[in-house]
Formats: structure tokens, sequence, C-alpha cells
């Protein structure tokens, strides 16, 4: 398949996805999905690699090996660095920041990237939370508080199977359906885009 086919398929597709997601959020509850008790920065902190995630506009472009670097920046903040290798074979990457909202768990913050609308204000309501976590940190599972978006991060490009299941699990503890999710290729993992409840 080339390029522009599979980029006209994947628009479909998160067209598709955001249509069903819009119409589950109708039927949801009201709440916005529960944080982990308490996130410890400083552990939550490096690289992180995109296994999964619920297809969004923004990262359409990216085909395979999608990142998220945090580090902690001189005001205090979480300096974000996202990247992926495209369709095309080039890096796409972009730079921003995240503020931590919620100082009693950590883990609700407001993610801002300047020049992207929507998200170019530095300060603002939640956007991500983080509601699963591995017990070791090496997964965690990150949406928003309409659970129209959804990422499964690792530490590692692979997961094993009982650890599959185990995000699965959190998937459905936050009210989402892991069938919104796709796969992404990751080196190392796995190299197929496929809904995760069928992997």
């Amino acid at each position: 398949m080339d390029s522009r086919r599979t980029t006209r398929w994947c628009v479909r597709l998160a067209t598709a996805v955001v249509a069903v997601t819009s119409a589950a959020i109708g039927t949801a509850a009201a709440e916005p999905p529960a944080p982990v008790p308490a996130l410890n920065l400083d552990r939550y902190l490096g690289t992180w690699r995109q296994l999964a995630a619920i297809p969004q506009y923004f990262n359409l472009a990216c085909a395979r090996d999608t990142t998220a670097d945090y580090a902690l920046d001189p005001n205090g903040d979480i300096a974000v660095h996202n990247r992926c290798t495209t369709w095309t074979g080039t890096l796409n990457d972009i730079r921003g920041t995240a503020r931590v909202n919620d100082r009693v768990t950590g883990a609700q913050l407001h993610v801002s990237f300047p020049g992207v609308l929507t998200q170019d204000q530095l300060d603002g309501p939640t956007n991500y939370i983080v509601t699963a976590l591995g017990p070791d940190y090496s997964w965690a599972i990150v949406t928003d508080p309409t659970r129209a978006s959804g990422f499964v991060l690792a530490r590692n490009p692979a997961l094993d199977r009982q650890t599959w299941a185990d995000v699965q699990a959190a998937i459905i503890a936050a009210g989402q359906s892991p069938c919104l999710y796709l796969t992404s290729p990751t080196t190392g993992g796995l190299s197929a885009i496929a809904p995760l409840c069928t992997t």
C-alpha cells in the first residue's frame, strides 16, 4: 500500500473511530475517569513508547515508532518531546509542556503544544489523565476527561501476554473499550495495526 493510500485509509479509520467514540461518550457516565492514586513524577519521567492508541487527528502522520520523552524543565513543569516515523520514512516531532493540575495525585495534567489549535495555552483544563500504571512503571494508560483519547505507553517495545491482558483490563476499568485502541507498529514489538481487543 503506497503512502497516499495508507494516509487516506488512516483518515477514514480515524473518522470512524472518532464517531464511535463520540457515540460512546454520549452514553458514558458524566464523571471523568479516575486518575491513579499517586503518580511518582520522578519515576514517570523518561522515554515512553506508544504501543496502542485511539487514533487522533494529530497523529495520523505517524506510521511507526511513536515515542514521548518527558523531562523536568527549569520552571518545574514537564518538557514534552513527541516523535514518530511517518509513512514516508521521515521523522515527525513536536515539543510541548505538561503542567500538573492535580496536586493530590499528580496524575492529572494539562499538556500544551505551541501553535497547535486548542492546545497552545500553557495553562488550561486537564487533558491528560494517567488512569493506570504497571507496578514497576513499565506501562501506563493515559486518557482525557471525555475518554475520547487513549494511549498505551510502555518503556519497552513489547509486552508479554499477561501484561497485555492487564492493560486491556485497565482500559475497561477506565470506562473505555480496548476495541477503540489500535496497535502502534513499533520496532521490536507489534508490526501490524489492529484493534487491541483482537491481539
